[in-house]
């Protein structure tokens, strides 16, 4: 079984994956993780590397063939990635959202880690303008190189609002999914 897992910036996609890996002894894998080394490797932040990927596409096609490829090679994972629904069709299609301010907190917390080391952030409202930018940024750069939205609802077997709800009980409404599924 694959699951792949889409959603908005900060709605949790890859606290989720970690969580639902380790419950099904699966492997995780994060294309928001290796988007993010690529800008490490570029000394550019996140942002600037998506307003690339807008201009050129080369760039987003590394991590596309690497999610399409892991697709078409292994079973038994689980990966986040906002285009996963499309580059692994077989895959189980979850979606999650949350509202911007949720989203936000959730990430403005997180900055201290060393994977987001490389996003600049001064306050919460900076981050919801950041995470509106960034939206705002995939919606372009999608429809454009793929003519397809990621945000829309229809592309997804299960769509789930994480906006009051922890990762550990999104995780658990995922896994009840697919048991009711299989």
């Amino acid at each position: 079984m694959i699951i792949s897992i889409s959603g908005t910036p900060g709605s949790g996609k890859s606290t989720v994956g970690e969580i639902l890996a380790k419950r099904l002894g699966f492997e995780h894998y994060s294309m928001g993780d290796f988007q993010r080394s690529l800008a490490q490797e570029k000394g550019i932040t996140i942002l600037e590397l998506l307003e690339l990927e807008k201009k050129d596409p080369k760039l987003d096609k590394r991590v596309d063939e690497k999610q399409r490829k892991i697709g078409l090679d292994e079973d038994n994972f689980v990966i986040d990635s906002r285009l996963g629904f499309h580059f692994i069709p077989h895959s189980v299609k979850i979606f999650i959202d949350a509202s911007i301010e949720a989203r936000a907190q959730r990430v403005f917390k997180d900055m201290d880690k060393e994977e987001r080391s490389g996003e600049k952030v001064v306050d919460i409202n900076d981050m919801i303008a950041q995470m509106k930018k960034r939206q705002e940024i995939d919606l372009v750069k999608f429809e454009k190189h793929y003519s397809l939205n990621p945000y829309d609802h229809k592309h997804y077997d299960l769509v789930v609002d994480a906006t009051m709800i922890s990762a550990q009980e999104v995780a658990k409404k995922v896994l009840e999914f697919i048991q009711k599924e299989q």
